[in-house]
This record gives C-alpha cells, sequence and structure tokens, in this order.
C-alpha cells in the first residue's frame, strides 16, 4: 500500500562572515532601504554522520552575483528581507512574506525559468534585523515549500537494484560534469546510461517517462527520507508535463556521503512516487518557517559583539554614527574625504585636546600632534587627552595625546612630535642653530604630508611659521585662538599668488561674499610683526586663563569649519559669505548650493557674555607679514636664511612686506585726540 513520502527539514547555519557582510552593505549601499536582496546557500557535505538534520549554510558569498560553485554540490535561492526596526520584523506579515516567496516561486515554474536554472526549486527566504549598535542579528529562515502538494511512495529500492557498477560509475561522471546550478535535479536515460538537464528534455513525453528517471540531490543522510524541496520539483514537473499529474514516476535521489569526502552513488535510492494532481489553488499556500532552539516557530538571534574584534566593532560604530547622519540629513556628504583627511594639530593643550576630539567625531583617521611641553597637574580637568598619571609621569603633551586617541578609537593613526615651534623675536643663538634648523624641517615636512593645519598655540607669535608655510604650500589652515571669554575661528584664505586682482566683495542674490582666494589671513590685519610677547609674564599671562567651556566651542567650530570646507566643491578656494540678508534655512538656492554643509565664513568671533557670534570677513593684505606675495617670495629665495633673520629679529618681516615704509609714511600728528569729555 502506498504511503505518504516522509520529509526532512533543513536546520539554517550562519557563518559570522554573513553577519559581517551584511553590516557592510547595510552601511554602505543599503543605510535605510528595504528592498529585498537575492541570496545564495549552500548544503555542504556533512563530516559528522551524527547531526540528525541537514544543515544549509550562508556566508559571505550568499551576496555575489554568482553561486560559488566551490561550495560543495547544492546550491539554494533565497531572498533577505531585512527589516529597519526591530518591531517591523516582529509585526510584519510572515504569512504574507512566504506566501509572496512561493508565488514567485511559482511564477518562475510558469515562466520556464526554473527549468533553464532548477537550483531556483531550491527556495529559501531570511527575514532579518541588525542591531548595529549592539551588534544583534535577529533573524528567521523559511525553506519555501507548498503546504497541500501531498505525495505518496509506492515503493522504494537501492540503486544497486536498478543499476549496475559500471552504469553508475559512468552516472556518476556525468553527474559531476553539471553546473552546480543543474547538479539540484535533472533526468536520467536509462536506455542511454545518461544525464539530462531540465531544460534538454522539454518536449518529453508520456511514453518517453517509462525511460527517464527523475533524479535530484538529496540533503538527506539519511536514505529514506527526502528533503522537502521535493515538493517544489514535483509542482514544476506536473506542470511542464501535466499528464503526470496522478501517475507513478520513478525518481532517483542522490545521496550524500556519511564521510563528507565524495557523493556516494552506491547509497543512493530509487523511489515510486504517486504524484498528485495539482491545482493553483494547490499551489496558493507555502509554509517552511524554520524551528527556533526551543524546537517552536520562532526567530533566531546571533549575539556577535562577543565574536568580533572589537577593533573591527569600533571602527563600525564610529562609521554607523555618521553614515545615519548620511541616510537621514545628507546624502550627498563625502564621508570618505573626511576620513582619508590627515590633520595636523599644533598645540595639544585645551584647544589642541578638543579639536582631536572633534576630528574623531567625524571619523578622521590620521591626526598628527605637536607640542613642546609635558602634561602638568593644572591639564587633565580642562584637556581631555590627559589623565592625573600623565600629570605624575610628566608624559610630553604630544605623545600622551596622541596614545590617547588610540585607546579611544584604535582605528586611528594617530602620532605625537614633541617639537618647539622657532618664532620671529626669538633670537637663535650659535649653538641652537641647529636645533632650530632641525625644527624648521620637521614642521615643514610635517605641513607638507598634511591636508588640514590646525593652529592652537597660545602665543601670536608661534602662530606665524606655520601660517606662512601653510600659506606657502596652500594648504587649509584653520586658526582657533582663545581669549578670556571670546575666541576666533578662522580659515587663511589660499596662497597669495592665487590672489585676484579684484579683491573686493561680491554679491549674489543680496548676500555679500569675499572669493576664497582673496581671503586673508591671521596675520592679514596687523601692520606689526609678531614678537616675543614671552618676556616679562606673569603667572596668569604664562597661563591661559578662559572660562573653561570657551576651549569647546571654539575647537568646535574650528573642526565644523575645516569639515565644510572639505565639503566644498571649491574646497579652499570657497567663498566667505559674511552678510546675511535672512535665515540661513531660508537661503535662496543659489546661495546654499555654495556648500554642502551651510554657508562658510572666512572667520568666526564669539563672545561669551553676550552669547553671540559674528561673522567678520577679511580681504588679503598685500603686506601682510605672513601671506603676501613678498614674503613668500622671500623664503622661496631665500629659505632657511631668510627665517633665521626673521627669528632674529621680526622687524626683518616688516622690512620685507614693506610695512617699514609704510609706517614711516604716516603721520601721526594727523590723529585726532579726543578728550574724556567728547561725547559723540
Amino acid at each position: 500500500m502506498a504511503e505518504k513520502l516522509t520529509y526532512i527539514q533543513l536546520t539554517s547555519f550562519v557563518n559570522p562572515t554573513f553577519w559581517s557582510k551584511l553590516t557592510e552593505l547595510k552601511l554602505d549601499v543599503d543605510r535605510l532601504s528595504e528592498a529585498e536582496r537575492h541570496v545564495w546557500a549552500y548544503f555542504p557535505l556533512l563530516n559528522n554522520c551524527t547531526v540528525p538534520h541537514p544543515y544549509l549554510e550562508v556566508d559571505s558569498t550568499s551576496f555575489n552575483k554568482d553561486f560559488n560553485s566551490q561550495n560543495m554540490y547544492v546550491p539554494f535561492e533565497g531572498t533577505l528581507c531585512n527589516r529597519n526596526t526591530v518591531e517591523q520584523f516582529k509585526e510584519c506579515d510572515k504569512m504574507g512574506i512566504i506566501n509572496a516567496a512561493g508565488a514567485n516561486l511559482y511564477r518562475s515554474i510558469v515562466s520556464g525559468e526554473a527549468l533553464e536554472k532548477p537550483s531556483i526549486l531550491n527556495s529559501f527566504l531570511i527575514l532579518s534585523f541588525a542591531d548595529l549598535k549592539k551588534y544583534d542579528y535577529y533573524y528567521w529562515f523559511a525553506f519555501v515549500v507548498p503546504k497541500n502538494l501531498f505525495i505518496e511512495v509506492a515503493d522504494k529500492s537501492n540503486i544497486s537494484a536498478v543499476f549496475t557498477k559500471d552504469i553508475r560509475s559512468t552516472l556518476y561522471s556525468e553527474f559531476k560534469q553539471l553546473s552546480a546550478i543543474q547538479k539540484t535535479y535533472f533526468l536520467v536515460d536509462s536506455k542511454l546510461n545518461k544525464i539530462l538537464t531540465l531544460k534538454e528534455v522539454k518536449g518529453l513525453s508520456m511514453d518517453a517517462t517509462k525511460d527517464f528517471y527523475f533524479a535530484f540531490f538529496n540533503i538527506s543522510v539519511c536514505p529514506d527520507l527526502v528533503g522537502s524541496q521535493l515538493r517544489n520539483f514535483v509542482a514544476l514537473l506536473t506542470h511542464v508535463w501535466p499528464f503526470l499529474q496522478d501517475t507513478t514516476q520513478k525518481f532517483l535521489s542522490i545521496i550524500c556521503s556519511r564521510d563528507g569526502s565524495e557523493i556516494n552513488v552506491d547509497k543512493s535510492m530509487v523511489f515510486h512516487l504517486k504524484l498528485p494532481t495539482v491545482s493553483e489553488n494547490t499551489l496558493n499556500t507555502w509554509v517552511g518557517w524554520e524551528k527556533n532552539e526551543r524546537d517552536r516557530l520562532g526567530p533566531k538571534v546571533a549575539h556577535m559583539k562577543s565574536t568580533l574584534d572589537p577593533a573591527v566593532l569600533a571602527e563600525n560604530s564610529v562609521d554607523l554614527n555618521l553614515k545615519l547622519m548620511k541616510w537621514r540629513v545628507v546624502p550627498d556628504i563625502n564621508l570618505e574625504k573626511i576620513k582619508f583627511t590627515k590633520c595636523l594639530l599644533l598645540g595639544s593643550g585645551t584647544l589642541g585636546c578638543c579639536v582631536a576630539r572633534s576630528l574623531l567625531a567625524w571619523g578622521v583617521r590620521t591626526i598628527t600632534m605637536v607640542d613642546n611641553s609635558t602634561v602638568s597637574f593644572s591639564n587633565p580637568v580642562r584637556q581631555s587627552l590627559f589623565t592625573y598619571e600623565d600629570s605624575v609621569k610628566m608624559r610630553p603633551k604630544a605623545e600622551a595625546a596622541a596614545d590617547r586617541l588610540k585607546e579611544i578609537f584604535p582605528g586611528v593613526k594617530s602620532k605625537g612630535v614633541q617639537l618647539t615651534i622657532p618664532m620671529p623675536g626669538h633670537t637663535v643663538s650659535e649653538s641652537t642653530v641647529e636645533q632650530t634648523t632641525k625644527s624648521v624641517a620637521v614642521l615643514t615636512d610635517l605641513i607638507k604630508e598634511s591636508d588640514v593645519v590646525f593652529l592652537l598655540m597660545d602665543s601670536r607669535e608661534s602662530r606665524w611659521l606655520p601660517a606662512m608655510l601653510g600659506s606657502f604650500y596652500n594648504k587649509i589652515v584653520i586658526n582657533a585662538a582663545l581669549g578670556f571669554d571670546s575666541y576666533l575661528v578662522m580659515r587663511h584664505g589660499a596662497q597669495a599668488g592665487n590672489a585676484s586682482s579684484d579683491a573686493s566683495p561680491k554679491e549674489l542674490k543680496g548676500f555679500q561674499f569675499i572669493e576664497g582666494r582673496n581671503l586673508g589671513c591671521y596675520f592679514c590685519n596687523d601692520v606689526t610683526a609678531p614678537g616675543d610677547s614671552v618676556k616679562n609674564r606673569t603667572l596668569d599671562q604664562q597661563c591661559t586663563v578662559t572660562r573653561p567651556g570657551i576651549a569647546q566651542i571654539a575647537g568646535a567650530l574650528a573642526v565644523e569649519l575645516a569639515v565644510s570646507l572639505l565639503q566644498h566643491s571649491d574646497g579652499l578656494n570657497a567663498s566667505a559669505f559674511y552678510k546675511l540678508k535672512c535665515s540661513p534655512d531660508d537661503l535662496p538656492p543659489e546661495v546654499e548650493r555654495q556648500c554642502l554643509l551651510g554657508l562658510l565664513p572666512h572667520s568666526i568671533r564669539g563672545f561669551l557674555p553676550s552669547f553671540t557670534n559674528i561673522l567678520p570677513a577679511t580681504i588679503k593684505y598685500d603686506k601682510c607679514v605672513a601671506c603676501s606675495h613678498s614674503i613668500l617670495q622671500e623664503y622661496e629665495s631665500e629659505g632657511l636664511e631668510f627665517l633665521l633673520k626673521v627669528f632674529n629679529s621680526s622687524k626683518h618681516l616688516e622690512d620685507v612686506a614693506k610695512l617699514t615704509a609704510l609706517l614711516e609714511s604716516f603721520d601721526f600728528n594727523q590723529v585726532m585726540e579726543l578728550s574724556d569729555e567728547v561725547s559723540d
């Protein structure tokens, strides 16, 4: 008597590389999209014959366009449905999803695609949610098969009862020549002892069926059981050859070897199966959701945080916050450009620590810290990269700051350089010429290797040499300076040689701006060269006495200004808007397009007593002691000799920049003197 065919259900196995690849695609490609993805899975040869259920494995190659044929013999084709929230994952219509997958499978049968590509019949889907903050992955596999298709077994026997050993060997040789896609389901011609693909026998007649065996690769390690996907094969057969319905046909079940090294044809089985009558109603309901570890229908969860490299976790987490911003708010932002920007921080004190931390938050991977002092006991409370232990050990600030950045985020390439920057008016004696020369060379190399230079020192004259070198090498230079309750953050303009002959302010839709090539530097407002301001300093002058929060504000603005400049299409030459006639939220399109992150000022002057900012802009001064053409030309022609003259006497700068002649020609007697009694 016929009995119902007994099936065995697959068990999913997710290789950790699958989650790693899914994370990468979610962050870089899919973002907030919930579009379905085609994925592959494969049935590996089992080395352990005691495993109760056959395993279907997915890994990083599952996302490949084509099946990786090295992944053993049986490919499965599936759909990944990844949801953006755990609520969507829990509340979505599971029955609707699997029925939709079944409908797609049926359409491939009707269209003939499944004949060309029989691996489609091995259908599965994955419903998932990736919690990328905790690295928890919720997932539920379904192995899609029709619910109402029933098959009966009339008889079964070992393959040796039907085919001789020589024929079995021949068939196995032909089987190995099939592509992975065709190994799933095929036909065996018993008269010619030949294997044929399904697409080769589209015109099979009723009379010819007696000479054919409908063959499939059985996922079961038990010869008497078959994988449930056989129902999809029967659905295809009864659609393509309707005369097979309600008849008994011969099926050849190819069995996997127990030792996992080869396909053992001698263990294969021949089934005589009675095929049912199949209609559209038979194929309108689909089942196959996998049971969880508790043997109940329900999802599983993979906790990957402990298995992934902590450094990789940190790297992905840093990128996640930025990519969420890109998905939601600024889809066109170029995060890669920020990531690979090389930043040089001259000054590793309060401002330097604040700037470094903000750069980390923006995903910058290369940061060089420079300073000449050690960590003192007063530093850690204001300077966020230092600890009490650094003070006790009197660690060099630059090295301690660079090391702390790596502790915060191992993915950053940070280094500390202990360096005293030579300054105008600070005499260089014969005994210090060699050291000064080395210092100039180190600073020059650091600036040449960097993309953005931050001037974060605590004296005016210490900014001159890097400001001049930054202009000479046409680097982005961001300057930040602090007062007690005020601050200045500004960007330097492009090299003086790029300046336009017409440096006057321009106008766009009523907004006034100065072209980037005509913007001044930190020294363009001065008519005197920086000198030695360190002499005769009292204690309050030796330390940067500021309100505690002001460095965080200025440091953050310095980084935001640099990032905005990096995202501007004109980069260093970006124009500076300084007179706004409406709210930034109401900017005309022509103005708004000037920068992805908003309008770019030249400088930001902030005042804490009134909690206000103003955005002044300064035109490049042709007699500037740092960026004027005459200064840069003098440095280009004389090099170190010019610098040594400046270090020994800052007046040399005034002479080269022609400020001396300007001051001598000025009649101070023409200055109006006002008494205290004058009211206006």
